[in-house]
């Protein structure tokens, strides 16, 4: 699915739900060193990104270099300001048998359901998803670029790998989608399992289980805990 391109941002790099900000931090430890990072950063914030397409296991987008192309990335040649470069992500998506106990872990409450169709990924789902062995976030990340840079990521790549982090922030069902669950799929699979029609739209607030994403913060917390 391609997602639009993202406008220039004040400020920093930041993620605004427990699970973008676990994604940045993985996508810090993938980076090589701290000028990657940065070089990627200035690209994101800069909206140097252009459309992203994301499918199961795989992420697309072209990057304009910019001046932050002249701050090259280790091992990269050096780039003309403007151009474009193409970059690559592969992750690993879910198996068989993982996407089967995520969907039955979703499936085990109708809360849950109604969290992710409201923007929330609740924590005590990917504690229930990691006990049944599975890993909503990736922790390998296969990265390429055509500015030629033989460390990857590279500043262009990190880049697009940043801005994930809002899509992730805005709809969990874009990381569930990168997985290997497209959100139609994903909702037809649980509401199979559960015998209820999961498939709908929520069409008010009420209609949200309020203690399931009342607890969010809470469990986001010791989840982070966890993961220092």
């Amino acid at each position: 699915m391609r997602h639009p391109a993202f406008p220039p941002r004040r400020g920093g790099v930041r993620a605004t739900t427990w699970w973008g900000r676990v994604w940045l931090r993985t996508v810090e430890d993938t980076a090589y060193d701290d000028a990657d990072v940065a070089a990627g950063w200035r690209l994101a914030r800069a909206g140097a990104v252009g459309a992203i397409d994301v499918d199961g296991g795989r992420v697309l987008a072209a990057v304009r270099t910019g001046e932050s192309g002249r701050a090259r990335s280790v091992g990269a040649p050096m780039v003309d300001a403007d151009e474009l470069v193409a970059c690559s992500v592969l992750v690993p998506v879910l198996d068989a048998a993982d996407r089967q106990a995520l969907v039955e872990v979703i499936a085990a409450s109708s809360g849950r359901v109604a969290s992710l169709l409201a923007g929330d990924l609740p924590t005590d789902l990917a504690e229930h998803a990691e006990e049944a062995g599975v890993s909503l976030l990736p922790d390998d990340l296969d990265c390429s670029c055509t500015c030629g840079a033989w460390v990857q990521p590279c500043g262009h790549a990190l880049a697009v790998l940043a801005q994930l982090a809002w899509l992730f922030d805005a709809d969990p069902f874009v990381l569930l989608a990168l997985r290997g669950m497209p959100r139609d799929h994903l909702l037809a699979e649980v509401a199979a399992v559960a015998g209820a029609g999961y498939g709908e739209e929520p069409t008010s607030a009420d209609e949200v289980d309020l203690d399931v994403a009342g607890e969010a913060a809470e469990r986001a917390a010791r989840l982070l805990d966890k993961l220092d």
